[in-house]
């Protein structure tokens, strides 16, 4: 048979691609909006932040996140919960009660040291929030269930010192923590404008880790058992 008296064989037609289904994921989708809702809260407050930039960086179109989230002022408070759950789980995270109570209250106190110095956005929002007067925390149904577990840790690591005769036994375990946070959270906040009334860069790495220093020494002392005079009895004035 000849070339030309071959039957032609007629191409085959090309194989179509099944299109694949785009999966979503709803929590990782979630999580994009609020991590972007944290920078631009942080960076703006709750009136200058917009949902449009929120939704430009968290690459979700602004259905979605009223659909998650309801507006922008629910939106703020989810923020909040996340910015106080992220340092909840950090805490939790140390495993304080397996150390001696010293070394458990100088690893809080480094640790709420250290995460002021490199998480600003949550200063902000606190800062932030303090302005509107809580109201937004007072309508969350989770911020006391998130907190109530540090101030248990840190009177279970004082009931120890004082047990071993390493502490005090005056002292309140919310009052302490508010004066640890205190000691970080003010410095911080207010790291310009005291490096502009007193002439000093306060945000220099020396003058962070001589704050730290301070702030370990500070607690520590401060909780260290009462001195004792005559035999052992306290010395009135």
């Amino acid at each position: 048979m000849s070339i030309l008296e071959r039957p032609r064989v007629r191409p085959s037609a090309p194989a179509q691609k099944k299109k694949v289904p785009i999966r979503r994921d709803p929590a990782r989708t979630r999580e994009r909006i609020l991590q972007a809702a944290i920078g631009e809260f942080s960076e703006k407050g709750l009136d200058g932040a917009r949902v449009d930039e929120i939704a430009r960086r968290s690459r979700a179109n602004k259905r979605l996140i009223y659909h998650y989230f309801g507006n922008k002022e629910e939106l703020f408070l989810a923020v909040l919960e996340h910015a106080y759950d992220d340092i909840r789980r950090a805490e939790a995270s140390l495993n304080l009660d397996g150390l001696d109570p010293e070394t458990a209250m100088r690893r809080l106190t480094e640790f709420s040291f250290d995460y002021s110095a490199s998480n600003p956005h949550f200063i902000h929002l606190v800062n932030c929030e303090n302005l509107y007067g809580a109201r937004h925390l007072q309508q969350s149904k989770r911020i006391l269930k998130l907190n109530s577990p540090v101030i248990e840790m840190l009177r279970r690591i004082l009931d120890r010192g004082q047990r071993e005769g390493v502490f005090r036994s005056d002292v309140d375990p919310l009052q302490l923590y508010v004066s640890i946070a205190g000691l970080a959270y003010f410095y911080f906040a207010n790291n310009r404008t005291l490096s502009a009334i007193f002439g000093r860069d306060l945000s220099s790495p020396r003058a962070i880790a001589a704050r730290r220093r301070h702030v370990l020494d500070f607690v520590m002392a401060a909780l260290a058992p009462k001195p004792r005079t005559n035999g052992g009895a306290p010395r009135h004035g």
